[in-house]
């Protein structure tokens, strides 16, 4: 199996495209990936309203938060497993459809029940597990859809949906909470889901040549870019466990997004109170401030997939996708240390969302990467690699609380900002034109 080797890539062999499916597709995947976040971060901002009606400390919301990002972290593996079985069409449409329910049965716990903490930490769990699917499948999708010298542009506008979604969730979540009340927010977010998915099943098809508006000149353009250099039929066979485990890239480029998820998840378990609580900005003020970070995300994703590729085409993919984001995600670390340490709410608010959307100018990177090291294998592989981000996140949102309230917030930055230096250390093992050995392939499984 051949990796991502862009430079003498010929772009202009195949011409004449009468048809962008494929885009259209990602475009589609952007709505997904934003009704994702919409779903998760909306409990970030109602939480103070939510903790107070049912008698929850910050640290039992914590476990709320982190409860979801259990759910989300286990299954990210056999999500992307499932997805390279049966498409990403079917295991995007059904994986939508269960956090649209899970979204609004958290909004059904009755007040005064007794044991709500439990069900909100099992609904939540629950979807976390049906979110799982979602980048893993997304990725799936990229290896069978994206020519390797597109990849990084359209992973950065699968994920600029993350920074749209967490972005819009501030204003839209608090405008229906001061009118209509928290549980209606929750309600609204899951019709949006149970709409987005329903369309997605209907326009998506698992591979170009099954869509029928797929024309035999971007057909031969997407197979030329996917399966230069290598065997097709090899790459279309699922790689080994055993073989993904002994792979020191997929161990280091774990743990690096570990780092980048534990750093994210700040944001979208604790900015907006952090804002509120030790910033001491009004509820309007937070939602204008806390939407800054998401907005940064989503400006940086695409951005920062299109300097990949850019970097790719001249210099090769170790520069345009190891250094580049090994750069970036030191820099996030900066931002972190100077933000913390700003007196103004209103500047620590711009600085710390700087970081934010520096940290995302790495996410095509981690994405385009495991593409290219698993081929037709990239829902497993990004599926592994996004369980380590996610278990960064489980962490941060019960760890960030317990740091900040013995030793204060500032301190909750800067392990932030120390991970930020260990994450961007270790892609400098990461060989992104080193393929994952697949001498050991999966032949059957159960």
């Amino acid at each position: 199996m051949a990796t991502e080797t862009l430079r003498n890539f010929p772009a202009g062999t195949v011409t004449g495209l009468r048809s962008h499916v494929r885009w259209n597709l990602i475009f589609w995947l952007f709505l997904l990936s934003g009704v994702a976040f919409l779903d998760r971060v909306n409990i970030s901002i109602a939480g103070g309203s939510l903790a107070s009606a049912y008698h929850l400390s910050n640290v039992q919301l914590g476990w709320v938060f982190s409860a979801f990002l259990a759910g989300y972290a286990l299954f990210q593996t056999p999500g992307g497993r499932l997805a390279d079985r049966l498409g990403a069409r079917r295991v995007l449409a059904a994986g939508v459809i269960w956090w649209g329910v899970f979204t609004a049965l958290t909004a059904s716990v009755p007040a005064g029940i007794t044991g709500a903490l439990w069900l909100f930490v099992a609904a939540r769990f629950l979807l976390g597990a049906g979110e799982a699917v979602m980048y893993p499948a997304s990725n799936q999708f990229i290896s069978r859809w994206i020519p390797i010298q597109e990849r990084g542009i359209a992973n950065g506008w699968i994920f600029a949906g993350v920074g749209a979604g967490a972005g819009l969730s501030p204003p839209l979540i608090t405008y229906v909470m001061l009118h209509y009340g928290w549980r209606t927010s929750f309600w609204i977010c899951a019709v949006i889901g149970l709409i987005a998915g329903l369309v997605w099943f209907i326009v998506a098809r698992d591979t170009p040549e099954e869509h029928r508006g797929v024309s035999p000149s971007e057909l031969a353009y997407i197979s030329q870019g996917i399966f230069a250099g290598k065997s097709s039929a090899k790459d279309q066979t699922l790689i080994a466990w055993s073989s993904i485990l002994k792979s020191r890239d997929v161990w280091a480029i774990t743990f690096s997004y570990f780092s980048f998820g534990y750093v994210a998840w700040i944001f979208f378990s604790w900015f907006y109170l952090y804002l509120a609580q030790v910033r001491h900005l009004n509820l309007k003020a937070s939602a204008f401030y806390a939407m800054l970070p998401f907005l940064a995300m989503a400006a940086c994703c695409p951005l920062g997939g299109l300097i990949s590729d850019r970097l790719c085409q001249r210099w090769g993919a170790r520069i345009g996708r190891c250094y580049l984001a090994a750069v970036v995600i030191l820099v996030a670390g900066v931002f972190l240390v100077l933000g913390a340490e700003v007196e103004s709410a209103r500047l620590a608010s711009v600085v710390l969302a700087g970081g934010a959307g520096s940290l995302y100018l790495a996410q095509s990177s981690f994405w385009s990467v495991t593409a290219g090291l698993a081929g037709s294998s990239s829902g497993s592989v990004s599926g592994f690699m996004n369980m380590g981000a996610q278990i960064g996140g489980m962490v941060t949102a019960s760890l960030t609380p317990a740091i900040a309230s013995r030793f204060g917030w500032t301190a909750s930055f800067l392990v932030a900002a120390a991970l930020c230096l260990f994450g961007a250390l270790a892609w400098m093992i990461v060989d992104p034109e080193r393929a994952i050995d697949c001498n050991e392939p999966v032949v059957a499984e159960a």
